[in-house]
């Protein structure tokens, strides 16, 4: 697995969508949400949301970091105004069921490349892992795979490898929450892992096969959550494409609010005319009992408005907006014989 960023489809790319679709050559449209797509294996993140903007003719898409071709499981998908909160999804933390096949080795970490080591793996059993796996938990360092995103000197490393070549990659932190093994069955050792973006669980198997005294690579990787966005949220490409067949008020049903996926972010509510002022970018007096940090905006008829921060002086502060109708100039009555205007 590798987090590769929020990658986007392009706010203004007006170039007609690819053909076979039931959305066809329809004009792009704007439509806001977050699809909680399953993934299938065998498919590129950017393919799955080329076909999922395709399906929904959205004007603007990008995802909240890849998943590997032989991985499967929950990819949130934001779809226009939602694109502006992809970052903090990205951030969010992840958990993976993973299979490693014990006593091989392969060249990318996964079954997609080619066995290049054997080795005995008959004295590893369930007690051996379960003593194993504390040294794994917590704040780690691992080093990138050379079949990865990740760049040197300007090119990407999974290039480099398939040229033969290896270059030094310096470790980087990340963090492991919870590791369990969910079984072993022959060589086949299953752990579910929560980890930080940036984890390479391909990496972290062939380090927990290292402490076992042997080694392994990845058969079967599936997220299963993604912050609050758990596998009981995901929707197949099968699903979606034949709900595509009944139009897009059919399509708009399956998405999820942008607000929803953010239930850590503090809910806070503008009265009318702060909430103009924040949705022109102004800042405005912090509403009684809101803690310094970012927040969830919404206007006084509970519309959500975009994100905040409540800084440390007592201001609030907009932070990423969502495109929506400033709410109209209060009216004012001077006298008696004033109509309101």
């Amino acid at each position: 697995m590798t987090e590769r960023g929020a990658a986007s489809a392009g706010a203004q790319d007006r170039r007609k969508q690819s053909p076979g679709g039931p959305v066809g050559q329809r004009k792009r449209r704007d439509v806001t949400g977050i699809l909680v797509l399953d993934k299938p294996s065998g498919m590129t993140s950017n393919m799955a949301l080329q076909r999922v903007r395709s399906l929904f003719g959205a004007r603007k898409a990008g995802h909240t970091g890849s998943l590997d071709p032989l991985a499967s499981g929950v990819l949130p998908i934001c779809l226009g105004e939602a694109t502006k909160i992809s970052g903090l999804l990205l951030d969010a933390r992840k958990c993976y069921e993973v299979v490693a096949r014990l006593g091989q080795r392969t060249d990318t970490g996964d079954a997609d490349g080619a066995v290049v080591e054997e080795k005995d793996w008959s004295h590893v059993d369930l007690a051996r892992i379960r003593d194993a796996l504390p040294g794994f938990t917590g704040e780690i360092e691992q080093v990138p795979p050379m079949y990865s995103a990740l760049k040197h000197e300007g090119r990407r490393l999974y290039e480099l490898a398939r040229q033969g070549k290896t270059v030094a990659r310096a470790p980087r932190p990340v963090t492991i929450h919870s590791i369990e093994v969910l079984g072993l069955n022959g060589p086949d050792m299953g752990l579910r892992v929560c980890c930080s973006k940036g984890t390479y669980v391909r990496t972290l198997v062939e380090d927990i096969a290292a402490a076992l005294g042997t080694i392994a690579h990845v058969v079967l990787l599936r997220r299963v959550a993604a912050g609050c966005l758990d596998q009981s949220r995901m929707i197949t490409m099968a699903v979606i494409e034949e709900v595509a067949a009944r139009g897009p008020e059919a399509l708009d049903a399956l998405l999820e609010a942008p607000d929803t996926v953010l239930p850590e972010l503090p809910r806070v509510v503008a009265d009318t005319d702060q909430a103009r002022r924040l949705v022109s970018g102004q800042q405005v007096e912090t509403p009684p009992g809101a803690r310094p940090g970012l927040v969830r905006l919404y206007g006084p008829e509970g519309r959500f408005l975009g994100l905040g921060r409540v800084r440390e002086d007592g201001r609030l502060a907009p932070q990423r907006m969502f495109q929506v109708d400033a709410p109209p100039e209060p009216s004012h009555v001077s006298g008696a014989g004033n109509k309101e205007t």
